[in-house]
């Protein structure tokens, strides 16, 4: 493919394995969750590329050469010819692996700049839809996560607490909220500990189902005393690594 003499790139970090990523360009159904309805690819050589938008435009291409999980080229162009014709363009997309991820890296080779130009925003906004469907199925396990971290505060035995913190959380866990300011594991081990001395027999719980976007999800708690009454509420922001851990906890209480 000659005369492709502009060039588009972009980047996006997507908090997922690298293979999980990958999969939405080896699983049709994966591939048209980001694209659209009835979209579909062919993982081989000369694969066929189809891409139903959502607002029904066509594109496509073939597959030019396909390295999992590393990489995918593709040509690419629209079934009505504008602004580029089925197969008139190049999109190569690198996957590297990231201390926060997968770094995926796009490049859109076109044979016009009003082309390369018109494809700016699509690809900008294409690539966040991707990052988010990748994340939502990263972390899907979100809930339970989050349960398993509400449970720790009222767990009374330190050994236990901190062993389940690290099944939960990375090394580092950093929490902060109007009260607490700690960082690593142990440190929120012993807060916890101290916290249940000032308040003891509350239970922490989950209220509703996390609500995730781009491996940062919100989650909704209620405190409750001994007697079961509410005592606080609030909710918590949870960073979450690649591999489905805590990274980072931000409380806001109502």
């Amino acid at each position: 493919m000659t005369g492709l003499d502009f060039v588009l790139d972009r980047t996006v970090t997507i908090a997922a394995r690298r293979e999980t990523v990958f999969r939405y360009f080896t699983d049709s159904e994966r591939f048209a969750a980001w694209w659209g309805a009835g979209s579909r690819i062919e993982p081989v050589s000369r694969g066929a590329v189809y891409i139903r938008f959502p607002n029904a435009i066509v594109a496509g291409g073939e597959v030019v050469e396909i390295v999992p999980p590393e990489r995918i080229v593709f040509s690419y162009g629209f079934e009505s010819g504008q602004p580029i014709a089925i197969g008139a363009s190049r999109v190569t997309i690198t996957l590297e692996e990231s201390s926060h991820g997968t770094l995926v890296r796009l490049r859109h080779e076109l044979p016009t700049a009003s082309a390369r130009d018109e494809h700016v925003q699509g690809w900008r906004y294409q690539l966040a839809v991707f990052a988010n469907v990748v994340a939502k199925e990263a972390h899907a396990g979100a809930s339970a996560l989050a349960d398993r971290f509400f449970a720790c505060w009222g767990e009374p035995d330190a050994a236990k607490r901190r062993s389940e913190l690290a099944a939960v959380a990375a090394a580092e866990l950093a929490f902060r909220d109007p009260y607490s300011c700690t960082s690593g594991i142990d440190d929120l081990n012993a807060h916890i500990a101290a916290s249940q001395q000032f308040m003891p027999g509350v239970v922490l719980a989950r209220q509703g189902e996390a609500r995730g976007c781009q491996g940062t999800a919100l989650v909704d708690w209620v405190v409750k005393g001994p007697d079961g009454n509410d005592r606080a509420k609030g909710t918590n922001v949870f960073e979450l690594t690649h591999d489905g851990r805590i990274a980072r906890v931000t409380g806001f209480w109502a």
